[in-house]
């Protein structure tokens, strides 16, 4: 079949799709009526309770007698303070993943041998069988970086002689292999697809078992394999934080939820990944960079508070930008008065904007930090508090580094594939039931009549 005859959306399916719609679309006060929580939250953005977790906890509020109140946001690792193990990394080694990896995975903090043995365990699972990028990774490039490492993680499954033994050495092993390739599945996909679609050279750098994950990256994804210490530091800080954000998030959900069925560890993960990628929940720090290159070229003056402020308004009424009435990398689920890891990005964006001579980029970022939650607050209906999230400085983190646009999911993957593997580990060790929340029915009963007397 001709690729843009496959890819035709035809009149016909427009007229089945219409029927589609008539039949799906549900009242939305029916949702109250019921006391559904729509997306497993309440109105005031509340998860329901649907598991218990020893890994990390998400916190946004503070008890007050008897009265639950929103307060600045925290983030812990097994009990670790996310900003304290931040500040530790900085001031030590500099280089933190692959220990924060050991804590999400093990419970606790690795001493100098134990980490040393288990980085050089990670370097070890950095090689992909005998001929997988000639013949996996540079067969048919997808454009979707997302969709390229969800492939390769899918047929990593035939490569496997013990795919789909679910006992937890096993898993840990298949987890380990996986935190060690998805740099090497999305870069080297990256780099298939600039060559084979927009002429670029082909460049596949082998990884180094030396460096740590942050380094390999910059390693195997620019050209001269140069970076600075500074610039390694950073992206270390970028996967420590976005490791984990508790059994509740969309992706570590999904990663429980597929876990139950106890499937095999390479389904999981893909499935991890398809949730990941949409710009809900990992693809937000694109919306931000193009909303800000938006803002940089219709807003004249990018140090002029009130210029910036009129068209935030316009972008949040959907007369601006891609129309969507949103201010992206601003709010959250869960946060309300601060999101810790835009905090400790935060700290670092200066010194880097200052190292690439975009001190200007970093004072309209300040600039729209401080005015898009008043005006949300104001002209928003909100029930909770509104902040910067996460996305709002990792996008300007991976523009600063000079990162393709194309890989800024994928680095969240690498990072967030630390945390699904705890989650799985978890949901395996205390499975008991396979996750399977209830549905209330609006649909009536009906008589079949058969097709000749309709």
């Amino acid at each position: 079949m001709d690729h843009n005859v496959y890819s035709e959306v035809t009149p016909e399916i427009e007229r089945l799709s219409k029927m589609c719609m008539d039949s799906s679309v549900i009242d939305s006060e029916l949702y109250t009526q019921y006391d559904v929580k729509r997306g497993l939250r309440d109105q005031n953005g509340k998860g329901v309770l649907a598991g218990l977790t020893n890994i990390s906890d998400v916190r946004a509020t503070k008890t007050v007698g008897d009265n639950v109140l929103p307060d600045y946001g925290a983030l812990f690792y097994r009990g670790y303070n996310v900003k304290d193990l931040c500040a530790g990394f900085s001031k030590g080694r500099g280089y933190g993943f692959e220990e924060t990896t050991y804590l999400l995975l093990f419970g606790r903090l690795p001493d100098e041998k134990e980490l040393k043995d288990f980085s050089a365990l990670l370097g070890y699972y950095r090689s992909l069988p005998t001929s997988f990028v000639r013949d996996i990774i540079m067969k048919a490039p997808s454009k979707d970086m997302m969709n390229t490492l969800a492939r390769s993680v899918l047929t990593l499954y035939s490569y496997d002689d013990f795919a789909d033994d679910v006992s937890l050495p096993n898993v840990l092993r298949q987890c380990l292999q996986l935190i060690s390739l998805f740099p090497l599945l999305s870069i080297y996909g990256y780099h298939s697809y600039k060559h084979y679609h927009d002429g670029e050279s082909l460049i596949i750098h082998q990884s180094d078992p030396t460096l740590t994950t942050a380094e390999n990256i910059l390693h195997i994804l620019r050209p001269n394999s140069k970076y600075s210490e500074l610039e390694a530091r950073i992206l270390d800080i970028c996967l420590v934080i976005h490791a984990e954000h508790g059994g509740g998030n969309n992706s570590s959900f999904t990663t429980h939820v597929v876990s139950s069925t106890l499937t095999d560890t390479y389904s999981v993960m893909a499935a991890a990944i398809g949730s990941l990628k949409g710009p809900r929940h990992g693809g937000a720090n694109i919306k931000v960079v193009q909303m800000f290159e938006d803002i940089q070229d219709n807003v004249r003056d990018w140090t002029d508070r009130d210029e910036v402020e009129v068209y935030l308004k316009k972008i949040l009424h959907g007369e601006a930008f891609d129309n969507a009435g949103l201010i992206y990398g601003v709010g959250h689920a869960i946060y309300s008065k601060s999101d810790p890891r835009a905090e400790i990005l935060r700290s670092f964006v200066k010194e880097l904007a200052i190292e690439k001579g975009l001190e200007n980029e970093y004072e309209l970022y300040s600039i729209v930090e401080d005015v898009a939650p008043k005006i949300i607050a104001d002209e928003r209906k909100m029930f909770k508090g509104v902040s910067i999230n996460v996305d709002f400085y990792s996008g300007l983190v991976y523009h600063m580094l000079n990162l393709p646009i194309e890989l800024y999911t994928p680095i969240f993957a690498m990072a967030r594939i630390s945390g699904w593997s705890a989650h799985r580990l978890e949901e395996l060790c205390n499975s008991g039931k396979i996750i399977r929340p209830a549905y209330k029915t609006l649909c009536e009963d009906k008589e079949y009549i058969a097709i000749e007397n309709r």
